[in-house]
């Protein structure tokens, strides 16, 4: 009877075992598609933003030199950044070799008494102390326990005496690791200060760059057109992005909408704000970190005229979020991000417009940023 029902489960269960396996293979069959869906999305919005950097280069050599001087830009301020993680590291974990060394001394120093004692001990034990003991006892089964006794005595403060001199080794490799973490500190600040040098050369050149920008228009007319034409360039980019996004993957990239969190999106940057264009400017210190208001995937992260080096993430949903006027980013097309995440630093100041630039819009509609995000 038993055999039978074994017979049965087992056959019932190899209809579901088949089941389990046609199901994992569809999960993962509908992954790799997915993901060979997102290498494609990449693809092609790199593609577009080389696209329109070729086109805005063609159109205006001296968007082409600020492009050239802005990618420059950005990868001297990111090597300084990247230095300054390497050195905050370091001094961490000199700061842990050191509270490690003064922990071993203090145990040393606590040991040394002992230590002292024991070799005292030893001394006498090897000028026949323990002979002496077997040589005044008359009972024997004594002698034997009183030597076993000294043996075991000896053998325990040799091993005191082992465990003080491993620790002075281990104090010495400590002390060695100190000295060459303190040299390698050392070494990485010069090449910091190297960095900083470049970083000051590259924003100068950068300024010379702007100046000439400025000084191309001949009055305030031209500077409004201009910045209709930079708006319209904007447009055009937002167009091709939306429509790319719409025919790529679409996966969910966050569990509510920006809609659902009207008036409690973070600011993405700290400083004084203003009205400029369809978006606002925030007057945020040089160097200082620019966030993502919420979760997203970085559609755009290049140089455009009027916007200076600008990320655009899409929320999903029609939503994407803007990004201008920063020194350097840190994420690249096709990149997830969560609500929070550091997109890159501040730009200085080169101008009343420098200034880290925001935009929100939604199916392609400029949205008043005010409205959407915390009270300032």
């Amino acid at each position: 009877m038993t055999l039978v029902c074994i017979a049965l489960l087992a056959a019932g269960m190899a209809p579901m075992t088949r089941s389990a396996a046609h199901s994992s293979g569809a999960t993962q069959a509908r992954q790799a598609s997915a993901q060979k869906q997102l290498v494609e999305l990449r693809r092609k919005l790199e593609k577009l933003t080389q696209k329109q950097a070729n086109t805005a280069a063609r159109r205006d050599q001296l968007t082409a030199s600020l492009a050239r001087q802005t990618t420059k830009l950005a990868a001297a301020a990111k090597a300084v950044h990247d230095m300054d993680a390497q050195i905050a590291r370091e001094q961490q974990k000199l700061q842990q070799l050191t509270q490690q060394e003064h922990t071993r001394q203090k145990k040393i120093v606590a040991q040394r008494a002992t230590v002292a004692s024991t070799l005292r001990s030893a001394y006498k034990l090897g000028h026949g102390s323990d002979i002496r003991l077997l040589l005044d006892s008359e009972d024997v089964a004594c002698s034997a326990r009183a030597h076993r006794y000294l043996a075991y005595l000896q053998q325990h403060q040799l091993e005191k005496i082992r465990q003080w001199l491993a620790d002075l080794d281990r104090l010495h490799a400590l002390q060695t690791s100190i000295h060459a973490r303190r040299q390698a500190l050392k070494t990485t600040r010069t090449k910091r200060r190297q960095q900083v040098r470049k970083l000051q050369q590259q924003r100068a050149v950068q300024q010379k760059l702007i100046d000439r920008a400025n000084a191309s228009y001949r009055s305030q007319g031209q500077k409004l057109v201009a910045m209709r034409q930079n708006e319209a360039s904007l447009n055009h980019l937002l167009d091709d992005l939306q429509k790319l996004v719409d025919e790529g993957v679409h996966t969910k990239l966050s569990a509510s909408k920006i809609s659902d969190t009207r008036g409690h999106l973070p600011w993405p940057a700290a400083g004084a704000v203003h009205d400029y264009g369809k978006g606002v400017l925030i007057a945020a210190p040089a160097g200082s970190p620019v966030h993502a208001v919420a979760a997203g995937r970085v559609v755009y992260a290049h140089f455009l005229r009027g916007y200076g080096l600008l990320i655009i993430i899409d929320h999903g949903h029609g939503w994407m979020s803007m990004y201008g006027n920063n020194e350097t980013l840190f994420h690249d097309v096709g990149d997830l991000v969560q609500a929070g995440t550091v997109l890159g630093h501040a730009l200085p100041r080169t101008g009343k417009n420098s200034q880290v630039y925001f935009e929100l819009r939604h199916h392609g509609k400029p949205i008043n940023p005010r409205g959407w995000l915390r009270r300032h």
